[in-house]
């Protein structure tokens, strides 16, 4: 993904890229799984998506996008209403269940369009726009929710 502004020298925003790359990465599971008709497969899938984004979600939205709401409320109401899509989905899988419903694939294949997007709004979007308008106060309490939220991911290594 993006690195031309510099926002990936800071901690937060790079764990967010990691899990975005991570997410990413999983969708290319689902298509191959969705083509052979594999809804089991497609459901774990779904699950190790829901797993990495469960704390991503909350970084953002108890951290870096109210920061940001008040200078983009339009943006930030429309990304917080596609994680409510893309999480409705997503449940479906959930607890270990392989959904039954007919459409769910579908549904599933068009969700992961719209979180791809999304991940493309975030990286060219809000982290560019949290780099340039977030002080210290604000980054140290994204790392709050981070440090409360955890990561799906494992710590890179030096």
């Amino acid at each position: 993904m993006c690195e031309y502004c510099g926002c990936q020298s800071l901690a937060s925003i790079d764990e967010l890229t990691r899990e975005h790359d991570e997410v990413v990465r999983l969708i290319s599971h689902l298509r191959s799984s969705h083509r052979d008709g594999d809804v089991a497969a497609m459901a774990r899938v779904a699950r190790g998506i829901g797993a990495v984004l469960g704390p991503h979600t909350q970084v953002e939205e108890h951290g870096l996008f109210p920061a940001l709401a008040a200078d983009f409320p339009d943006q930030i109401a429309a990304l917080e209403a596609e994680h409510r899509r893309i999480e409705a989905v997503l449940a479906e899988a959930a607890g270990g269940a392989t959904p039954t419903d007919p459409a769910w694939p579908d549904r599933l294949m068009e969700a992961m369009a719209v979180l791809r997007d999304h991940i493309l709004k975030e990286q060219d979007g809000v982290f560019p726009a949290a780099l340039a308008n977030l002080g210290t106060e604000e980054w140290e309490t994204v790392e709050a929710v981070r440090a409360r939220a955890g990561s799906a991911l494992a710590r890179p290594t030096a």
